[in-house]
């Protein structure tokens, strides 16, 4: 598989805004895609998209991704016609400061705006580098001549309309940055494993499937509407990279455990046995602040063995970045992976 159709996948994908609770365009564009490929995919009640590669009743393997990223939502329109927001998933504000934003309205409209400060100016005031930055101190200005919340609201703004971040997607020497890579350098990286099966006629041994699901930020993505028959779910997420850490963005990251506790010794051994049997470049590391939709289905009495994987990724729910080389060598261990 060429990098290329991996990145082409992950820029696309990036670039497609969704939001926790805002996902419609990631979804179309999943199912789009899966049916160009010439599978079946399917969506559950809560809109994760389900695509089988083969069905079965027993021994199923479950691959999964989340498309659901972090943003904003309008909390109410101030009386300057500025947007006072919410957060939608776990972020710093000071990692979104400064960036460009698209608001969605409920009635289809959007409005480009920056996400900033309430008083920015470093000439006016010492505040820029004092100021605490949470959502009593920070607003979305909309690219929009108002100066009053009726003139706000008259353009079909109002509160609960979601507001997405400019990923700001690019590739140099290697490195694959942007925001939103948490989690759609996962799923591109699934997309093209899944374009290779078909493309190639790859033999896979026991049922397997792929799940993209569509509130892993809040942490319930993963838990309701699998498919009958499986076995082990591995859930395919950002690796971290940390200083006590032994992963970086070149290489594969497999958890041993994360804030929910450990992963399935036994599924796990076997990611890292295959990872050394590869000669893959991978860290086997502890998470602190982390869950994962496998984590989620195991919690919500789905009976699997769980297993947690990724590509390394810096600076996580800020602007992201990772590289062409550990993303290829995730592809290439799940592509032996699912073929065991």
């Amino acid at each position: 598989m060429e990098i290329s159709t991996i990145t082409k996948y992950i820029e696309e994908l990036t670039n497609t805004p969704s939001p926790t609770g805002f996902t419609k365009l990631a979804e179309k564009y999943l199912m789009d895609e899966f049916k160009n490929l010439g599978y079946k995919p399917y969506q559950t009640n809560k809109g994760n998209v389900v695509v089988p590669i083969v069905e079965g009743k027993e021994n199923g393997l479950l691959l999964s991704a989340h498309v659901d990223t972090l943003g904003l939502m309008v909390r109410s329109v101030k009386s300057n016609g500025r947007l006072k927001v919410t957060s939608l998933g776990g972020y710093p504000f000071n990692y979104a400061e400064g960036e460009n934003v698209t608001i969605h309205t409920r009635s289809g409209k959007t409005y480009t705006g920056v996400f900033r400060l309430n008083e920015p100016a470093v000439h006016g005031s010492s505040d820029p580098k004092e100021a605490k930055r949470d959502d009593s101190t920070m607003e979305v200005v909309v690219d929009a001549i108002t100066k009053s919340a009726e003139e706000t609201k008259a353009l079909g703004i109002t509160n609960g309309d979601f507001i997405s971040l400019d990923p700001r997607f690019r590739i140099d020497n290697g490195f694959v940055k942007s925001r939103h890579l948490d989690d759609k350098a996962s799923a591109g990286v699934l997309l093209a494993l899944a374009k290779e099966i078909k493309e190639k006629n790859i033999k896979i041994n026991r049922p397997l499937y792929m799940t993209f699901t569509i509130y892993e930020e809040v942490g319930h993505g993963a838990a309701s509407g699998h498919p009958k028959g499986i076995r082990d779910m591995v859930a395919v997420d950002m690796g971290v990279v940390y200083d006590d850490l032994a992963c970086d963005e070149t290489m594969v990251s497999i958890c041993a455990k994360d804030s929910s506790g450990p992963y399935n010794y036994d599924l796990t051994n076997e990611l890292v046995d295959l990872a050394k049997s590869l000669d893959i470049d991978y860290g086997l590391d502890i998470y602190p602040y982390y869950g994962s939709d496998a984590s989620a289905a195991v919690a919500s009495d789905n009976d699997f063995r769980h297993a947690l994987v990724g590509s390394g990724v810096a600076a996580s729910h800020g602007y992201e970045r990772t590289h062409e080389k550990g993303l290829i060598s995730l592809y290439n261990l799940l592509l032996h992976f699912v073929q065991k």
